[in-house]
């Protein structure tokens, strides 16, 4: 297997990635593989792209833009339709790799890039297949938390932030970001319980921590998820199919089991015991039974 650094457009702005080829004869199946949010493709999409390719896949883990080493400003921004653009520029840069075969690609996104794969595939018919582990939508997540339990005056508070960010911006003045982790991981426990602590352990502690992985969002980032819902497309997917991985323990697993309801063609849950949602991001006791179903899966359907 070898692995080289690419880059390919996406409206416009330049993509960083990492495109990962078996020891195999071409042309093969491919598999696009997205980052959780705020997050880069050296941590889980870089693990997960690489355990692919080791089962026979071309895979290519990207830095959404605004992020990471990929281009566009302002460096932090969670655009919703770019995310999913993004996807689709993938698919199209795949397109034109000598190692791939153009009709057998598919999607995988992880955590926030679960969410925009599966509008991306609703819109691209030149996807096969699109999967998702710890699937999660970065608008229903800031509108409602990681368990669907969050007060709404939460998100009220957040967007009354992201108007004066913008009017400070307006008025040349700096607008500030939104930081998504506290400085400890006992903090995190009480804004996020388990959840919010296993996150902070992994994008900001030893777990999984990378220097290019920003942990802060711009505040105009708010905003435009207030009018995003990525789940409405999920019943444009079918007849193509849809797998999902959630860990059992998952605090976001109603977000999955949200857009599962909402496919129309093949759909498939498939549990991961004993796994919460970011267990699925760096442990091989859960990601190695995860890989085994996605390498089951993408063999049949791309």
């Amino acid at each position: 297997m070898t692995k080289t650094t690419v880059t390919f457009p996406s409206a416009g702005i330049d993509l960083a990635a990492h495109l990962y080829v078996p020891d195999a004869a071409a042309p093969l199946p491919a598999l696009v593989v997205g980052h959780p949010g705020t997050g880069v493709k050296e941590q889980t999409s870089g693990t997960y792209a690489r355990l692919m390719a080791e089962r026979g896949f071309v895979t290519l883990a990207f830095d959404a833009a605004y992020q990471g080493e990929s281009g566009g400003l302002p460096r932090g921004l969670e655009d919703p339709a770019q995310r999913i653009e993004d996807f689709k520029a993938a698919v199209s840069f795949l397109t034109t790799r000598p190692e791939v075969d153009a009709g057998r690609i598919g999607l995988l996104g992880i955590c926030a890039s679960g969410g925009y794969s599966l509008a991306a595939a609703a819109g691209d018919h030149r996807v096969k297949a699109v999967a998702t582990v710890s699937t999660a939508e970065p608008a229903r997540q800031f509108r409602y938390g990681a368990d669907g339990t969050q007060d709404p005056a939460v998100f009220q508070g957040l967007l009354d932030a992201a108007a004066q960010a913008r009017t400070a911006a307006a008025r040349g003045e700096d607008p500030g970001v939104l930081t998504m982790f506290p400085a400890t991981a006992e903090e995190a426990g009480v804004l996020g319980g388990q959840h919010g602590i296993e996150g902070w352990e992994y994008y900001c502690g030893q777990r999984g921590f990378h220097e290019r992985s920003a942990k802060f969002l711009t505040w105009d980032s708010v905003d435009r998820m207030a009018a995003s819902d990525v789940f409405h497309a999920v019943p444009l997917i079918g007849p193509r199919p849809v797998l999902q991985i959630l860990g059992e323990r998952a605090a976001t697993a109603w977000m999955g089991l949200e857009a599962h309801r909402r496919a129309t063609g093949p759909a498939e849950i498939h549990w991961i015991e004993g796994a919460s949602h970011v267990d699925l991001y760096d442990k091989r006791e859960y990601i190695d039974p995860a890989v085994a179903k996605l390498a089951e899966y993408f063999g049949q359907y791309v």
